[in-house]
């Protein structure tokens, strides 16, 4: 996994459209669910998936007091540039999600982990205890923030393939897609980068992954397990579903 989010950080910008308006979208769509749950105000937030910083860079923008933290090095490199480059101010490092509490401790107002980091984990009893760990980090009254794919409304079979378009950069022309081969409940994705520089020789990057499409039922019911109360889905304010939880007071 490391190394896939590795190679893929200098590219990953390139799966949105405009991945700098998506920042914004995102922060102010995490933002007002985080508002209607915990009230007006900043928030200290922890990131723990964070990736090159979509969703943190949102946030901190927004105001929010944003810690935030990813496995591979490659992409927490490129977050703390890009953060710099926005002149925002975000405490980035390198961590584990399974070890959240042992790395950030306690005392957050908002955990979030998204962009279907979670199913990363390929079992139940991995889920519940990276859960537990966010849990441990969220204080008394404090929120979760999971969002990840909707497993059950995705097609599976051997034409499994999202492409995400055509994108120019610098003279260069990007084509990006994934397909993933599925066995039961888990998936291998092959995400490909094709780098055309048109003079050049083309170039084609090809990485891979794994994932648990574990339905958001059951991840409801692991974030249960793990101590949250009042869990619930919440569709149509993120990008993804978008799974609430709170840690009682």
């Amino acid at each position: 996994m490391t190394d896939f989010y590795d190679r893929l950080a200098p590219f990953y910008h390139l799966i949105y459209p405009d991945w700098s308006a998506s920042i914004l979208r995102q922060g102010r769509a995490l933002d007002a669910v985080i508002r209607a749950r915990l009230g007006d105000g900043a928030q200290a937030v922890l990131d723990v998936s964070c990736g090159i910083g979509t969703q943190a860079l949102g946030l901190a923008a927004l105001g929010h007091r944003v810690t935030a933290s990813d496995l591979s090095p490659g992409a927490v490199d490129r977050a703390r540039g890009e953060a710099a480059r926005r002149g925002l101010d975000v405490a980035f490092s390198v961590a584990d999600m399974r070890t959240a509490f042992e790395h950030h401790g306690s005392g957050w107002d908002v955990v979030v982990c998204a962009d279907n980091s979670l199913p990363h984990l390929l079992s139940d009893d991995e889920i519940l205890g990276a859960l537990g760990q966010f849990h441990a980090c969220t204080r008394a009254g404090g929120l979760c923030l999971v969002s990840v794919r909707d497993y059950a409304a995705m097609q599976r079979g051997p034409g499994d393939v999202q492409t995400y378009g055509v994108r120019e950069e610098d003279g260069v022309r990007y084509i990006l897609l994934q397909h993933r081969a599925w066995s039961g409940d888990h998936y291998d994705v092959t995400f490909y980068v094709v780098e055309d520089r048109r003079a050049d020789p083309s170039a084609t990057h090809t990485l891979r992954s794994r994932y648990y499409a574990i339905p958001t039922d059951r991840l409801l019911a692991l974030m249960r397990a793990a101590g949250f109360v009042d869990a619930e889905r919440v569709d149509g304010a993120f990008f993804q579903p978008l799974l609430v939880g709170l840690r009682a007071s």
